[in-house]
C-alpha cells in the first residue's frame, strides 16, 4: 500500500499572528467626493478615518486625533497642504505621521521637490489610484517583529 502525500496549500505571507494595526488616517481635501470616497475605502480596510475640508481644520484635528497617516491635498483652503506637512514635521519631528500629498494642480517635478522640502514622504497626482495609497500605508498596518500589538487592533 502506497501512502498518499497530503496536498500542500500556500498560505499568505506576513505576520504569523495575523495581527494588523488599525490605523488612524486623516484626509485633508476640499473635494468632498474625493475625500468621502477615499475615507470609505480606508474604513472598509478597517482603519479609523477623519476628514477635514480645510488645511487649518486638518491641523486642529491632528492634535486630538493623532493620526498615523495624513493624506493632504496640496491645494486646499485655510492652510495649504505644504503648510500642513511643514507644521506636522515641526511639531513631531521624526515621529510625525506618514505624510502623503495628493495634487491635481501642482504636478511638475519642481512641485514634488517643494513637497519633499515641506515634509511630505510621498507625492501623488490626482486622480490617484487608491491601491497606490494602500501600498504606501500597508507597512504601517503590520507590526514589526517584537512589537506589541496596540489595544486598538
Amino acid at each position: 500500500m502506497v501512502k498518499k502525500t497530503p496536498e500542500l496549500h500556500a498560505v499568505g505571507g506576513g505576520d504569523s499572528t495575523g495581527v494588523r494595526h488599525r490605523l488612524r488616517i486623516l484626509i485633508a481635501d476640499d473635494d468632498r467626493d474625493t475625500a468621502t470616497t477615499l475615507a470609505m475605502l480606508l474604513r472598509d480596510a478597517g482603519d479609523e478615518v477623519q476628514v477635514a475640508l480645510r488645511g487649518d481644520e486638518a491641523l486642529d484635528a491632528s492634535r486630538l486625533f493623532r493620526p498615523d497617516v495624513v493624506i493632504a491635498d496640496v491645494n486646499i483652503p485655510g492652510e495649504s497642504g505644504y503648510a500642513v506637512a511643514r507644521e506636522l514635521r515641526e511639531r513631531h519631528g521624526q515621529l510625525a505621521p506618514l505624510l502623503i500629498a495628493i495634487s491635481g494642480v501642482w504636478t511638475k517635478a519642481s512641485d514634488r521637490l517643494v513637497g519633499r522640502a515641506a515634509g511630505f514622504d510621498h507625492y501623488l497626482l490626482k486622480p490617484c489610484d487608491p491601491n497606490e495609497i494602500t501600498n504606501l500605508i500597508e507597512p504601517l498596518r503590520t507590526p514589526r517583529r517584537g512589537a506589541k500589538p496596540d489595544a486598538a487592533s
